[in-house]
């Protein structure tokens, strides 16, 4: 019977202090990367302010809160009427526009939501002056009265088009006065970047609406 040939005790001795050794330096190295990592800024804080229109924890003040709040609500109004146009519309150049308020206010809201809960703020404020949604007549700020909305409701075409038009060029002319007043009042980067945003863009959206009010 062939004798099992054994490694040395004191060979093994050093086989398992340089495995030890090996491990030591590893883990040394993955502490040392750890510590330069966190040192690192992969796109957190104020970096990803200016890239991706989050205003994180930056500096804000009233004037901000106030401008997301309000802005939250008459986007979403915004966005009900350019849904109404969909299957009520006959204006191609007016689906156009209705398109384009989707596009552009639907992730709008969603960004301002997230502003307000990295500021604790609410995202949902109720009764705010000049929100009224069930009234007899429009508001100061452009929103529609629930009696506006219906009578939007209630029309096809051409008769549809012309209210349409109407409608959303006093609710963007609203909205314009809101934003600014956020460029003039608020301090957060991001929000009033948004701010000339809206107005650079509602202002266009305005002077097409009216062009279109001319030819119908």
């Amino acid at each position: 019977m062939t004798a099992l040939t054994r490694t040395p005790r004191r060979t093994r001795l050093r086989r398992a202090a340089a495995t030890a050794s090996v491990v030591a330096v590893g883990a040394l190295l993955l502490t040392a990367c750890g510590d330069d990592m966190d040192g690192m800024d992969h796109g957190s804080g104020k970096s990803s302010t200016s890239a991706s229109g989050d205003a994180g924890s930056a500096d804000f003040d009233d004037a901000d809160v106030t401008f997301a709040q309000m802005m939250i609500p008459h986007h979403e109004q915004a966005l009900e009427m350019a849904e109404l146009a969909d299957d009520r519309a006959s204006d191609a150049e007016l689906k156009d526009i209705a398109e384009q308020i989707e596009k552009a206010q639907d992730p709008e809201i969603e960004t301002m939501q997230g502003w307000l809960r990295s500021w604790d703020r609410p995202t949902a404020v109720e009764s705010m002056p000049g929100m009224d949604h069930g009234g007899n007549g429009g508001s100061a700020d452009g929103m529609m009265s629930g009696a506006d909305m219906q009578r939007l409701k209630n029309m096809k075409g051409t008769d549809f088009d012309k209210l349409f038009a109407q409608l959303m060029i006093e609710h963007h002319n609203g909205a314009i006065s809101m934003a600014e007043d956020e460029m003039k009042n608020g301090k957060n980067g991001a929000a009033v970047k948004m701010a000339g945003d809206i107005v650079k863009s509602q202002t266009a959206e305005v002077e097409q609406l009216d062009d279109i009010l001319d030819r119908l």
